[in-house]
């Protein structure tokens, strides 16, 4: 999985593995994008990077065996998705950038 974010300070959209090559910094601007805990943000976005590829090859293979059974879709999606409006959020409420 390739996750995608866009910088508070310059507005440039990156891969967050540019930010795990530049440790925590901004590949464009240079600025700390979590300037007291950018070892445990750049662990972070390595395991979710890591676990959402594991988890997209997961659910293809279950594509792939065409089951007779549907997936909920909030109980596979609704945490993942509630956590990334979160981390959203913080953008709007002023508590970031």
């Amino acid at each position: 999985m390739k996750i995608k974010g866009t910088c508070h300070f310059c507005g440039r959209t990156f891969l967050a593995e540019q930010v795990i090559e530049n440790g925590g910094r901004c590949p464009y601007d240079g600025k700390p994008l979590q300037p007291d805990y950018a070892s445990v943000m750049v662990d972070a976005l390595r395991d979710a990077e890591r676990a959402g590829t594991e988890f997209e090859h997961a659910l293809e293979t279950l594509a792939d065996l065409n089951p007779a059974l549907d997936l909920d879709e909030e109980s596979v999606l609704g945490k993942a998705q509630a956590q990334v409006a979160r981390l959203n959020a913080g953008v709007r409420t002023g508590t970031r950038g």
